[in-house]
């Protein structure tokens, strides 16, 4: 009994240990050498994404949303459950909770490996909190700009109208620009393309479909999910700029390109996964 009490004890010890330091490494000074050359380079793809998504919005608002979505089927249409079944993939909370569980697995699992293989989980774990955090910062953003612009979904207030706001609304039915889904889609596409490449076009044609079932549904116009897009990977960047100037998951180029460092191979956490549940 003693044993399983020291067991207990030790292990407890070690999950505290390594939520420490996973936090630590979080928020520790920046300490790479290159991240104002990284800095300004991000400024500069933020300017020009915001301008070129800023000229879409504007020529879908002034000349397309109001059309597309008077095309679309009327709201509600039995025959679209599907569609709806797949959308709610790119909810922000489903996502968010997924990851976070995800997230505390590995936590949980942390103290049970061996010197040998812990480290491989580790840095897996460190870039799954990458893409967690990549898609709740953005979220925050768009739930921010949501709530100040204040745009109406499509036919609130009976009519096809681009422009019907009530700022600082507050309500669901004033919640439009930008598309949370998009958002949340976009931030994920970006994050998990950014350290695990291969799935790339697959997160991609996920997010673009995510987009085209937002407006087929009637939650949003067009710009709105463009606007929640660009939105997501904004914020998937911002993360990321966060990670790689603590030289955590990413480099740093000299000329101030982010890139991935190598990740964990998937033999290495087909180890971890055998040493960590074995009896």
């Amino acid at each position: 009994m003693a044993t399983d009490r020291d067991a207990q004890r030790g292990y407890v010890v070690e999950l505290g240990v390594a939520v420490q330091q996973s936090v630590a490494r979080l928020v520790r000074a920046p300490s790479h050498s290159r991240r104002a050359e990284a800095r300004r380079r991000l400024a500069r793809r933020w300017l020009g994404l915001s301008v070129a998504a800023a000229a879409g919005i504007a020529l879908l608002m002034f000349a397309i949303d109001v059309a597309v979505i008077k095309a679309m089927p009327p709201r509600g249409e039995a025959a679209l459950w599907p569609l709806r079944i797949f959308t709610d993939l790119a909810k922000s909370s489903y996502m968010l909770g997924a990851l976070a569980a995800a997230l505390i697995v590995i936590v949980l699992i942390t103290p049970r490996l061996g010197p040998a293989v812990k480290p491989v989980l580790i840095a897996f774990g460190l870039r799954v909190q990458y893409v967690f955090f990549s898609v709740l910062f953005a979220n925050l953003l768009a739930e921010v700009f949501k709530y100040a612009i204040g745009r109406g979904r499509p036919f609130v207030g009976g009519q096809a109208d681009a422009f019907h706001y009530s700022h600082f609304a507050g309500t669901p039915a004033f919640e439009s620009l930008p598309s949370g889904h998009a958002t949340t889609a976009f931030a994920l596409a970006f994050a998990v393309s950014s350290v695990w490449r291969n799935a790339g076009p697959a997160m991609w044609t996920f997010a673009v479909l995510i987009c085209v079932s937002r407006v087929i549904l009637l939650a949003h116009h067009p710009s709105d999910v463009v606007a929640g897009a660009l939105t997501g990977v904004i914020g998937a960047m911002a993360v990321r700029y966060w990670f790689a100037s603590r030289r955590l998951a990413f480099s740093i180029g000299r000329d101030g390109a982010i890139a991935a460092l190598p990740g964990p191979p998937g033999h290495a956490l087909k180890r971890v996964a055998r040493e960590a549940f074995a009896p």
